[in-house]
């Protein structure tokens, strides 16, 4: 897939077949992401992955969303590692970047994926349900799975709406 096509076609997918994603595939999205660009290479994001029924299940109590990541055959909870930050806003904007990578890789491999960032109100349960250091801060939440259905259509505002200047 080339990557504009990627970007102008990825969708966010809440609905999902029963059918699973391969360690494989988990693998290669968690690689799409850890090669976002950051201040000073310092690559501050690090990743759970949620498979378990039972913790899925728990997490998904976390947010008003709880019927996509049940629904998900697995979640990647996606976190900031603080002790490794140097900048909040340089390393957020890092993060938010490697989220994009996840969810293209995603659509790439042939999968859907939603960011959920809902969830952030319930971080420090996050946390605690999967036994983490509290250095680690919730940036995100991601649902993974085999699409449903491919219907999702989509408009954007047209760049002359979006640019504020040109000189």
């Amino acid at each position: 897939m080339e990557v504009l096509e990627a970007i102008f076609t990825r969708r966010s997918v809440r609905q999902y077949t029963a059918e699973p994603v391969t360690g494989e595939e988990v693998a290669e999205i968690i690689r799409a992401g850890s090669w976002a660009p950051s201040g000073l290479n310092n690559q501050p994001w690090r990743f759970a992955i949620v498979r378990d029924g039972e913790k899925r299940r728990a997490l998904a109590g976390l947010t008003k969303y709880r019927h996509i990541i049940e629904a998900a055959p697995v979640s990647l909870a996606v976190f900031c590692d603080r002790a490794v930050m140097y900048n909040d806003t340089k390393d957020h904007q890092a993060i938010g970047a490697c989220l994009q990578n996840m969810l293209l890789a995603a659509h790439g491999l042939g999968l859907g994926a939603v960011w959920l960032g809902e969830i952030l109100k319930s971080a420090v349960q996050v946390g605690e349900l999967l036994a983490l250091p509290e250095n680690l801060e919730l940036m995100a939440v991601v649902a993974v799975g085999r699409p449903a259905g491919h219907s999702q259509k989509s408009t954007r505002k047209g760049i002359e709406e979006l640019i504020v200047g040109e000189w």
